[in-house]
C-alpha cells in the first residue's frame, strides 16, 4: 500500500467540493494537500487538519446532540460541573479550555478533533476509537480509561499522573511526549510499537499486555515498575543500568556487602 493510500485511510471526513464559479460546470474536485504529521522515534502521526481550504469548524455551546454527531465544530472555554456523553461521533474539531468536575465517556468516538487545554482529571471513559486525535497541554490526572482504540494519537506535554490505562489498544501510530505519567498503570494494553519520549514514568506500572517494539528511549527508566513485562520492547543501550535499577528495587533486591554493615 503506497504513502498516498495509507493517509486516505485516516483522512479527516472532507468539507464539500470546492466552490463553483459556474453552476453548468461539475463540481472541482478538492486539491490533494500532503497532511500535516508529526514523527517521533519511527513513527509518523498524522495529525488533524483544521485548516484546510473550505473547512470552516462553527461554534458550539454543547458536545451533545440529538443524532450523536458533532461535526466541524469549535468548543471552547467551557466551566462544566459535568460532562456525560454516550454513544456520540465528534468528527472534525477543536476543543478549547474546556473544564469539567466530572467527566463521563462511553462509546465515544473522536476523529479529527484535536483538544488543547483542557482539565479532564479523574475522567471516566470506557469504549470508544481515536483517529487522527492530539491532546496538548491537557490534564487528565487519576482518570480511568478503558477498552479504547488509538490510530494517529499523540498526547503531548499532558498531565497523565495516576491514571489507569485498561485495555487501550493501539491499531496505529500512539505518542507520548513530554508527557507526565507517575504512578500511571497500564493493564491489558497493547502498544505495540508506540512511543514514549521525555516522559516521567517513576512509579508508571506496566502490567500483563503487549509491548512490543515500544518505545521507550530518551526515557529515565530507573523508577518504573513492572519491568518483566516490557518483552521485546525497545531501548538505548545506556538504558539498560537504570532498567537493572528497576528490576533490583521492584524485587527487594540486598547486596550481600550491605549485611556486613552495623
Amino acid at each position: 500500500m503506497g504513502q498516498l493510500e495509507q493517509e486516505n485511510q485516516v483522512a479527516c471526513p472532507a468539507a464539500g467540493p470546492l466552490p463553483r464559479a459556474d453552476p453548468s460546470q461539475p463540481p472541482s474536485p478538492r486539491r490533494w494537500r500532503p497532511m500535516e504529521s508529526r514523527t517521533l522515534g519511527r513513527i509518523k502521526i498524522m495529525l488533524p487538519d483544521l485548516t484546510e481550504p473550505g473547512l470552516h469548524l462553527s461554534s458550539v455551546e454543547s458536545l451533545e446532540s440529538g443524532r450523536g454527531t458533532v461535526q466541524e465544530f469549535q468548543y471552547a472555554d467551557a466551566n462544566l460541573r459535568e460532562l456525560d456523553l454516550a454513544g456520540t461521533h465528534l468528527i472534525t474539531g477543536r476543543i478549547t479550555g474546556l473544564r469539567a468536575a466530572r467527566v463521563h465517556f462511553e462509546a465515544v468516538n473522536l476523529h479529527c478533533v484535536q483538544l488543547d487545554a483542557c482539565d479532564l482529571r479523574s475522567a471516566r471513559w470506557a469504549g470508544g476509537k481515536l483517529t487522527r486525535v492530539v491532546f496538548h497541554n491537557c490534564r487528565i490526572m487519576g482518570a480511568a480509561l478503558s477498552d479504547l482504540v488509538l490510530d494517529h494519537v499523540l498526547f503531548d506535554r499532558c498531565k497523565l499522573d495516576y491514571t489507569a490505562f485498561t485495555k487501550v489498544r493501539a491499531a496505529g501510530p500512539v505518542a507520548f511526549s513530554e508527557c507526565g505519567l507517575t504512578e500511571a498503570s497500564l493493564t491489558d494494553c497493547d502498544l505495540s510499537g508506540a512511543v514514549m519520549r521525555d516522559c516521567a514514568l517513576r512509579d508508571t506500572e506496566f502490567g500483563r499486555g503487549r509491548y512490543r517494539g515500544l518505545d521507550l528511549r530518551d526515557n529515565d527508566l530507573t523508577a518504573l515498575r513492572g519491568v518483566a513485562s516490557l518483552n521485546r520492547a525497545l531501548i538505548d543501550r545506556a538504558q539498560q543500568d537504570q532498567l537493572t535499577q528497576a528490576l533490583m528495587t521492584e524485587l527487594d533486591m540486598t547486596y550481600g556487602d550491605d549485611l556486613n554493615m552495623p
